[in-house]
């Protein structure tokens, strides 16, 4: 997180954000450390794959809109994936 200006706090806080607002969105119950994983590892996702595949990259400023950004859009992926396997098994 560091090498991309984001220190841990920051990620922390800003995933927690971006879960929660995640979870409103998609309806979902989840707790506070749900919110917090989802929101770091939806930008992580988010960061690879359209980094990978369009060269876009959202994270890069200590606190950016666009990391807030990509842990929405990609913790919004995640938990559709999750409801996807949930509703398989």
């Amino acid at each position: 997180m560091k090498e991309n200006g984001m220190g841990w706090l920051a990620a922390i806080i800003v995933g927690g954000i971006a879960g929660w607002l995640a979870e409103k969105f998609m309806k979902s119950n989840m707790g506070l450390l749900m919110n917090i994983i989802l929101g770091i590892v939806g930008a992580v996702l988010f960061n690879f794959i359209f980094g990978s595949l369009l060269g876009l990259y959202a994270a890069g400023a200590s606190f950016s809109f666009a990391y807030l950004l990509a842990g929405f859009v990609g913790a919004c992926i995640l938990i559709a994936i999750a409801r996807a396997v949930r509703g398989r098994a």
